[in-house]
């Protein structure tokens, strides 16, 4: 029996993070708070009713330059060595990928953030991802950012779910996305998928997830009893199917209900072929 892809999918900041990925490092080295930087970027999309990805965006590009840090690829990617992460991130993709293939699966991991791609590339743990589906910028010909190439916002994030389904793995493809394929061509089946998030961005992902027979689950950092409402209320709104601690330790309640769902993936797989 050809063995089943399992893919887990997660949002970044909030979820693998405990704060935004530009709070570490980028903020500090433009002279800003991360509540004034966000502030401006706030008001920047309030004031011209804007997208909030594309206000902190054009805001990261406006005051790196007013502060003469030229933004290429190389500087981005030393901000994300930078990140914190949660307990038991480093380690948490090995076990996961090991225990998947104790059950005869294959695990996958993915990112889909409203974050900068260029930054989880300099990352810790940017080489476990299959592929990072993210914001980026378009570059000059001296290699610094000119202008957004991509913005994620939590609608645009959905359509990456589709592309990790058909094995698309270009963020601009709008064709192969949207053509007809039959259940059984589809690399990644949705009722294979795993969808980890923390708010609100999260949201329409976690509903398509769920709705086609997936696992979105809710993290929030046991510190914050806001996030912690946050996705309680997510579970009581059936947005999500479990929640759990931002914890990715061998034996955490994360650890535990990943493993529980692939030992139900592979059940299912059996007998289906026995149907």
């Amino acid at each position: 029996m050809k063995k089943p892809i399992v893919a887990l999918i997660y949002d970044f900041d909030g979820t693998l993070s405990p704060g935004n990925m530009q709070e570490f490092g980028f903020i500090q080295a433009v002279g800003k708070t991360p509540e004034e930087f966000w502030n401006l970027s706030n008001n920047i999309a309030i004031g011209q009713d804007a997208s909030d990805v594309l206000a902190y965006m054009k805001l990261m590009y406006d005051e790196a330059r007013s502060n003469g840090i030229r933004l290429r690829r190389s500087e981005f990617q030393k901000f994300g060595k930078e990140i914190k992460l949660f307990e038991g991130v480093r380690e948490w993709f090995s076990m996961i990928n090991e225990y998947g293939a104790s059950k005869g699966v294959i695990v996958e991991h993915y990112i889909n953030s409203s974050g900068l791609k260029e930054i989880i590339e300099g990352s810790p743990i940017a080489s476990e991802f299959k592929h990072i589906f993210a914001g980026s910028y378009l570059y000059d010909e001296n290699g610094e950012a000119e202008w957004p190439g991509i913005a994620v916002d939590y609608t645009a994030k959905t359509q990456f779910l589709f592309k990790i389904c058909k094995g698309i793995f270009s963020s601009r493809d709008t064709k192969m996305v949207n053509s007809s394929v039959d259940d059984s061509m589809k690399r990644v089946q949705f009722s294979h998928m795993i969808y980890f998030g923390d708010g609100d961005t999260d949201v329409p992902c976690m509903k398509i997830v769920g709705m086609f027979g997936g696992y979105p689950v809710a993290v929030y950092d046991g510190d914050n009893e806001k996030k912690r409402s946050a996705a309680m209320k997510l579970k009581r709104q059936g947005r999500v199917k479990f929640i759990t601690p931002a914890v990715y330790t061998k034996n955490s309640r994360a650890y535990r209900i990943v493993c529980a769902i692939i030992d139900k993936i592979r059940a299912d797989e059996e007998l289906y072929a026995l149907s």
